[in-house]
């Protein structure tokens, strides 16, 4: 059956034909439109913990600029493997961008500066790793396995680039979702009109509380995903919310001591509160389980993928070719994949900074790295084939990433007599790890994708992987800059004072003093001590700033996973949640330094475990939990309005994928993300965002919860509108 279609497979453009593919304006282009949708999805991920596939919208942008262009300059048509180009170049950024935002601030979380050198390298050489581990599978995946595995996303964006002529129309809606939440964006985040979380305590249910984050981006994602997965996610919010949360107000009330691992009585602590000290945990197990379970339901096809990877690439090495080589089967050659390989691993044992370096650790860390890279590159590629890259369960792979290599070691540690194996050191290598490994697993999926579209219209395998490649560095440059920024920005400072501890002022080095408005309260400069979980008795984990005396002045609460909403000055900052960052730090303090609350984690995994015996997948729902229920329910309600266009339109599942309201969710994503982006950093100015807060000259109507709800409803109504087909529609063009 797959050599038969094989022999049938006829690529768009034939392979005898030449035409331009690998430009520079196509390379230019598609790396501009990678950063622009990586720094979105990065934004994403960090408020939701998942991402959207960019292909299908950079290649339609791409077909709509290129010939816009060649309309006003007079300039030649660009050729459908240059479009293809665009978008292969330009997808690596969202598939590193889920990769950095899952893993990178974690580093913040077990003690460690999250700054520029540590991410930039994990995230290029992560990023560089996968494209070339993808490199000889191709072979087996995309040819032998063609018409067996239907790469569902790859197959529609060659659909979007054949029927080119449909790009103008289809562009315009992407532009205009995209400018229609930039606007909206702007008005609530930058000039703050509306409240942008409204939410409403629930007096006759203690503890419970309705609320929603009235986010374009947000919206975008629940119509993109789907009305089940979006149904399953805020059915994961509603238990967290509505009945975890009141039951420990319930049962925990009358308690006269703090149960561990809060510090305050339950009868003091706001909902809030209980999400950090007890639910987070809860969502920690059944994410990881969620993770886990979709890995083993995935053993088969491990199986096989490794079976027909390993042996087509020994097979490459020894073939002989029949005949001449066609343009549409030529590779980089396996050189570069084994000398690209080995010098990405020994760049990434000699960086300062992650832990590893040449000594034994260093040894067993890059045998991990090209062991779990190469096993869940090739799973993450073959998933991708069967089921699509957005719903490829890459933090599946890195939860199991990271728990074995803490297993390891723990068990290296029995034959160490320091313990260097779980020390505060071990933690950053066993990140490290299972970041590279992460990154290189969702761009090795990614590629896949890339390089089916590129087998069905007829592109060049090796300009496409070289494509990949320049696409991936440059996606990972200005990534690891957007996520320092954001981080940055929303960072804020809390007066701490522990007169029992003193810290080891000796030993600490370096010195900051206070940023942004908070500079202005406070100037002096001050010795940084990051206390890891454990590691002293009485003092939670963080960055401290402490006096020339040893004494804690600051806890420096990061913008990502902090929990300081408030400036010293009384400005509100935005946080981000980066729900899987935390789990991944969880995992490891929780293996390595024994102290994991496993009594809530245990309630996840069987919350989970249920689930599935309920035949219902485990880990949207998981995620559900372990968000706030106001990120669930934006997403419920584009999940909502999927469904009511589809009913509208009668379309099959397959005929929405590619559906109007699906690119306009993709201009929703991208618009609101880059808007929010901005806006964070014009608001690092206090003067600038001082100017643009309308909050108080119009606080009638800025301080009501009604004027969320009513833009929010526009915001949906028209969504609708796009994707039911009465707005933005060219049927009747087409007519």
């Amino acid at each position: 059956m797959t050599t038969h279609a094989k022999e049938a497979h006829k690529p768009y453009v034939a392979d005898k034909t030449m035409m331009q593919e690998f430009t520079w304006s196509s390379v230019i282009v598609g790396a501009l439109l990678g950063i622009v949708f990586g720094a979105s999805s990065l934004y994403l991920v960090l408020k939701v913990g998942m991402t959207v596939s960019a292909s299908i919208p950079i290649a339609v942008l791409s077909i709509t600029l290129f010939r816009l262009f060649s309309k006003l300059t007079g300039a030649r048509q660009t050729t459908i493997l240059e479009n293809n180009m665009v978008q292969t170049v330009g997808s690596a950024g969202e598939s590193i961008a889920f990769g950095v935002g899952v893993t990178m601030p974690a580093l913040m979380i077990l003690g460690y500066e999250m700054d520029a050198a540590r991410v930039l390298i994990v995230s290029s050489l992560g990023g560089l790793l996968g494209v070339l581990m993808m490199i000889p599978l191709r072979r087996a995946f995309i040819v032998k396995q063609h018409g067996v595995l239907p790469y569902p996303e790859g197959t529609a964006c060659a659909d979007v680039l054949i029927v080119g002529e449909q790009g103008g129309s289809s562009a315009k809606t992407v532009f205009t979702g995209f400018g229609i939440a930039a606007l909206y964006k702007v008005l609530m985040s930058g000039l703050k009109l509306w409240n942008d979380t409204p939410e409403r305590m629930l007096g006759f249910f203690r503890g419970a509380a309705i609320s929603g984050e009235v986010a374009p981006e947000l919206v975008g994602v629940g119509y993109i995903i789907g009305t089940k997965i979006s149904c399953v996610m805020v059915a994961g919010g509603v238990l967290a919310s509505w009945v975890l949360i009141p039951a420990i107000k319930l049962f925990g009330d009358g308690l006269t001591a703090p149960l561990f691992p809060a510090t305050k009585l339950i009868h003091d602590m706001s909902p809030a509160e209980i999400w950090k000290s007890y639910i987070l945990y809860i969502g920690a197990g059944a994410v990881a389980t969620g993770g886990i379970i979709s890995l083993f339901q995935a053993l088969p096809t491990i199986y096989s993928s490794l079976k027909s990877g390993i042996a087509d690439i020994l097979a490459g090495g020894t073939a002989k070719a029949a005949g001449p080589k066609l343009r549409t089967d030529e590779d980089m050659p396996n050189s570069v994949v084994v000398v690209g390989s080995l010098f990405l691993v020994l760049a990434i044992a000699a960086a300062p900074g992650l832990g590893l370096g040449f000594g034994v650790k260093g040894i067993i860390g890059a045998m991990l790295i090209v062991l779990f890279g190469f096993l869940f590159v090739t799973v993450s590629s073959r998933l991708t084939g069967e089921i699509g890259s957005s719903s490829n369960p890459i933090s599946g792979m890195t939860v199991a990433t990271l728990l074995l290599t803490c297993l390891i070691f723990v068990l290296l540690n029995h034959f160490d007599p320091n313990g260097g194996w779980v020390g505060k050191g071990a933690r950053l290598t066993a990140l490290s790890i299972a970041a590279i490994v992460c990154i290189a697993a969702s761009n090795g999926g990614t590629t896949s994708q890339d390089l089916k579209t590129g087998y069905l219209v007829g592109a060049t395998p090796r300009y496409q992987q070289l494509g990949l490649l320049v696409g991936a560095l440059s996606s990972a440059l200005v990534i690891g800059l957007t996520l320092l920024l954001l981080n940055n920005a929303s960072t804020t400072y809390a007066k701490r004072d522990f007169p029992a501890i003193t810290a080891p002022v000796a030993d600490l080095t370096v010195s900051e003093g206070l940023q942004g408005s908070d500079a202005a309260i406070d100037a002096a400069t001050y010795k940084v001590w990051h206390v890891g979980e454990g590691e002293v008795a009485d003092l939670p984990q963080g960055k401290y700033l402490v006096d020339e005396a040893g004494k804690i002045k600051y806890l420096v609460d990061p913008g990502i996973n902090g929990v300081e909403t408030t400036r010293l000055d009384g400005t509100k900052v935005l946080k981000y949640n980066a729900p899987k960052a935390r789990l991944m730090s969880l995992i490891i303090d929780g293996i390595l330094t024994s102290k994991l609350p496993w009594g809530l984690v245990l309630l996840g995994v069987g919350i989970a475990l249920v689930l599935e015996l309920c035949q219902v997948p485990s880990l949207p729902f998981a995620v559900g939990v372990y968000l706030p229920l106001s990120s669930s329910t934006p997403i419920f309600v584009g999940g909502l309005m999927r469904w009511v266009a589809d009913k509208w339109t009668k379309k099959t599942e397959a005929e929405s994928d590619m559906s109007p309201g699906v690119l306009f969710s993709s201009g929703y994503i991208a618009g609101g993300a880059i808007a929010g982006i901005i806006v964070v950093i014009l608001t690092m100015s206090p003067k600038v965002s001082a100017h643009l807060d309308m909050s108080e000259r119009f606080a009638g109507v800025a301080g009501s919860d009604l004027t969320s709800v009513l833009a929010f409803g526009v915001l949906t109504v028209l969504l609708l509108l796009v994707g039911g087909e009465k707005w933005l529609s060219d049927k009747k063009k087409r007519a």
